[in-house]
């Protein structure tokens, strides 16, 4: 089913043109024009109830009577003729539709509505849906150029071995262009538009298995099907082919919407790094490097503890300057960088010095600055950096504007940048790269199940907490009659509606006995009347640092779980490390060296170390939460660590759930 699924996809031999034009400057009239443009050498069946022919081609008034199986349909008509024409499809079981038009999920109730019907009626007969939204499928190679994306204008497209997904139609135009641009060239270029049945995720997957593909580039403006993206990152992984994604969505207006702190900092697009990370796809962040980083990918793996440092070896100081800020700002250090500015670019003493830098161990890979050479006199200018050899990846930044020798080091399969940002943003994200995470192990959270109908307010969430492995010494109190307590006490009043107690004066701390525990209960009785429903009481503690546990059900990627430094400044700061949950241990101590307001607890200076393995324990064991199907969100701050060998200690604590 696959086979035949990819071969439908992205090699037919048999499309059916529904809503063909005869005036081929229409819109709808391109498919055609492009196909036999490109030299596509298959049959046409342009579908057109009103003309004989259309541009030369025998023309079908319904599909019904286009003789033969038919491979890929695309369906060019306007949205409201759409739903018949998925029928027809349907009836003919041909194995893909593209649906071009708009006007579906992306406009409203009755838009979602109308994409469900073309769904369940392409899936009724068999058939995968492309779109709808989509400007369709072009294969350089096999001359099938099945788009209407104004791209196909030019006479001719270079072949490459990347293939790119793509959201959106005109984005495909916009790499195939700046790819030419650089003398590269695409496999395949597949526009999945509102993504109602195939997904980007898929797709991938399918060119996997695709011979022409090295390189699989995504364009994304959402995450649909996080799973699919997960089992093809794993396959092409062991194929050693790299995804590279540059997705949309850097607002934090999501962020916003959410009710915990953990919200704020973990926003969808965070959440999709996380995710991205995890299951070993490198997110680039700038549209430059998607398409420029794929030679620094190919034919190696994720760097293996990387120490974040390179090496440069330079013909130019300012150039040199330039990548050396940018990495800086991109938290990579600069090992060493040698300045040959004077020595000049001589092909020996270039690669002589690469060569030193790529077998440095104090640096993950080596930089090559070339500077005026590159333009007037580019195979002596690049003929160093073509030369060198060594253990670590190399790749070029040229300062000037030097086409000729761009292309030179991309036939060598050395990637090479025209600005020092995208230089900076692709050694990032090869230093981000991570093996897939392994398969999470079964877990049994069978007791904090248990507690899930209990968990509205701080005690049941403690509860369930505890349940999961934190500790928790907290105990729920009547104050005119407390219980032996160790004092000095926190006082916390229970509500199922407030869920930042500090602001709303439902805590008080330094509790020295009991006469004084009854006077702070009444106060906050008297405060806030209805809302309380009881009280906690537990231990003063104090820690040699405070941290933000947090837990989300991200409506893109799944679960996370969140490790930051805490307290009332956790937004303020945002010092937060997201990962997809559940963790292991030793991701969880990851996530903690990563956060530098636990520096002080990690025994920064000398200063007293905190109980890292207690904190690493309570990261693992709330990120169980994933196991917990209506939980949504969940969150501990402060999570006190206390000294060495002494544990943690829950300070507040909240759970939502559906």
């Amino acid at each position: 089913m696959t086979a035949t699924l990819a071969n439908a996809l992205f090699d037919p031999r048999r499309i059916a043109l529904i809503g063909a034009s005869t005036d081929a400057a229409r819109l709808t009239a391109r498919a055609q024009v492009y196909l036999r443009r490109h030299g596509f050498t298959g049959d046409l069946f342009p579908v057109n109830p009103r003309a004989e022919t259309v541009l030369g081609e025998r023309a079908y008034a319904s599909l019904r009577d286009v003789p033969g199986d038919i491979d890929f349909a695309y369906i060019l008509l306007n949205t409201q003729h759409v739903e018949a024409a998925i029928q027809d499809c349907a009836a003919r079981r041909i194995p893909v539709a593209c649906v071009l038009a708009d006007g579906f999920a992306e406009t409203g109730p009755d838009g979602v509505a109308r994409q469900q019907r073309i769904v369940d009626t392409a899936r009724a007969g068999g058939v995968r849906l492309l779109g709808p939204n989509s400007m369709g499928i072009i294969n350089i190679p096999a001359h099938t150029a099945c788009s209407v994306n104004a791209v196909l204008e030019s006479g001719t497209l270079l072949a490459g071995r990347w293939s790119l997904v793509s959201h959106s139609g005109s984005v495909m135009g916009t790499l195939a262009s700046r790819a030419a641009a650089r003398g590269c060239g695409f496999a395949k270029i597949v526009g999945t538009g509102n993504e109602a049945d195939l997904t980007a995720g898929e797709i991938a997957d399918l060119l996997v298995d695709d011979p022409d593909t090295d390189a699989i580039l995504l364009f994304l403006e959402t995450i649909r099907r996080p799973d699919l993206f997960e089992h093809a990152a794993r396959r092409a992984h062991a194929a050693g082919k790299p995804i590279v994604a540059y997705k949309l969505g850097r607002s934090e207006a999501a962020a916003r919407l959410a009710t915990t702190h953990t919200g704020a900092l973990a926003g969808s697009d965070a959440a999709a790094d996380a995710f991205f990370r995890a299951i070993g796809i490198v997110r680039v962040d700038q549209l430059e490097t998607l398409l420029e980083i794929p030679p620094l990918l190919l034919g190696t793996r994720p760097p293996v503890r990387p120490k974040r440092a390179v090496r440069i070896v330079t013909t130019t100081g300012g150039g040199g300057a330039m990548v050396v800020d940018r990495l800086g700002i991109a938290g990579i250090a600069t090992a060493h960088m040698l300045d040959t500015t004077l020595a000049g670019a001589s092909k020996e003493f270039v690669s002589q010095a690469l060569n030193e830098a790529r077998d440095a161990d104090d640096a993950d890979l080596a930089i090559a600055v070339i500077g005026s050479s590159a333009q007037f006199r580019p195979q002596e200018g690049v003929a160093g950096v073509i030369a060198a050899t060594g253990r670590n990846p190399i790749c070029a930044f040229l300062v000037p504007q030097a086409e000729a020798a761009l292309r030179l080091l991309a036939e060598a399969g050395i990637a090479a940048f025209r600005t020092p940002e995208a230089c900076a943003d692709a050694v990032r994200a090869y230093l981000d790269w991570q093996t897939p995470r392994g398969e999470p192990a079964a877990i049994d959270v069978s007791a904090a199940a248990a507690l899930l109908d209990q968990a509205q307010d701080e005690p049941g969430a403690r509860a369930v907490f505890a349940a999961l492995g934190l500790p928790n010494g907290a105990v729920r109190i009547d104050p005119e009659a407390p219980p032996p307590l160790a004092y000095p006490v926190a006082l916390k009043a229970v509500s199922a509606t407030i869920a930042h107690k500090t602001e709303a004066g439902a805590v008080a701390l330094g509790i020295p006995d009991a006469a004084a525990l009854r006077q702070a209960a009444a106060a906050m009785q008297a405060r806030l009347g209805a809302q309380i429903t009881g009280f906690i009481a537990q231990p003063m503690a104090k820690g040699v640092g405070e941290a933000i546990l947090g837990y989300r059900r991200d409506p893109l990627v799944g679960p996370i779980v969140a490790l930051g430094a805490g307290g009332v400044l956790a937004e303020i700061y945002r010092d937060v490390v997201l990962r997809l949950a559940p963790v292991t241990e030793a991701e969880a101590r990851a996530m903690i060296d990563q956060v530098k307001g636990l520096a002080p607890a990690r025994g920064y200076r000398g200063m007293p170390k905190g109980d890292l393995a207690a904190l690493a324990r309570a990261v693992v064991g709330f990120s169980h939460l994933a196991a917990l199907a209506c939980v949504t969100e969940a969150e501990v701050n402060p999570l006190i660590v206390l000294a060495d060998g002494q544990g943690v200690v829950m300070a507040d604590a909240l759970l939502a759930c559906d």
